[in-house]
């Protein structure tokens, strides 16, 4: 019986839009992909450079200003629809699960969508969770085994009573090699809201 809820943020509760988000990027020349760019990516996410240590390196290798980076950086967020927000505060406010959010996410994201969506919005989700977990705060990142294994140990939860919910395929089997039960949620296709009716086996 699952007890323990980990919900990913993007395209879990907030809007993203990828493909858009690459294409700016390529449009600086910088590619996600490319070995040499890939280092300096996962550092930013898990807060081991800093914001302007991230911006000067795209300054100095790809004579990038900040201020396009940034809105490129950006690029990839869109909205947080608000039957989202009530699910969790429903959820919460149930008190039958404990509820985590584990987020591949950076300093510039977060600031952005604290920016657009408000305070009062951003509070009121972050408050329904037990523990918010930022990559860029606790320095590991998905789907790196390790940082599952730091929330399971960090709040005492056992794996096989825990389901993590997370957009992303690689996360998910990664989660999953810990006994972890995983949702691999399609965006566009399903929602979170969808919850106990797409995993209703699992409560």
């Amino acid at each position: 019986m699952i007890k323990n809820i980990i919900f990913d943020f993007g395209d879990i509760f907030i809007n993203l839009d990828k493909k858009r988000f690459a294409k700016e990027l390529l449009d600086l020349g910088i590619s996600q992909e490319a070995e040499v760019n890939l280092p300096i990516l996962n550092e930013y996410e898990m807060g081991l450079i800093s914001t302007e240590e991230f911006v000067a390196f795209f300054e100095a290798k790809f004579n990038v200003s900040k201020e396009k980076l940034v809105k490129a950086w950006n690029s990839i967020l869109l909205d947080f629809p608000l039957n989202r927000l009530k699910f969790i505060e429903d959820l919460a406010e149930s008190k039958k699960y404990r509820l985590f959010l584990l987020s591949n996410t950076n300093d510039l994201h977060i600031s952005w969508i604290q920016n657009n969506v408000g305070m009062e919005f951003y509070n009121s989700f972050k408050i329904c969770f037990e523990q918010f977990y930022l990559t860029h705060e606790i320095h590991l990142r998905k789907p790196n085994v390790n940082i599952y294994e730091f929330v399971l140990n960090e709040n005492n939860l056992i794996a096989e009573e825990t389901l993590f919910i997370d957009d992303t395929k690689e996360n998910t089997v990664s989660a999953n090699t810990l006994g972890i039960h995983t949702w691999n949620l399609i965006p566009g296709e399903e929602e979170v809201t969808e919850l106990f009716t797409k995993k209703e086996n699992l409560f």
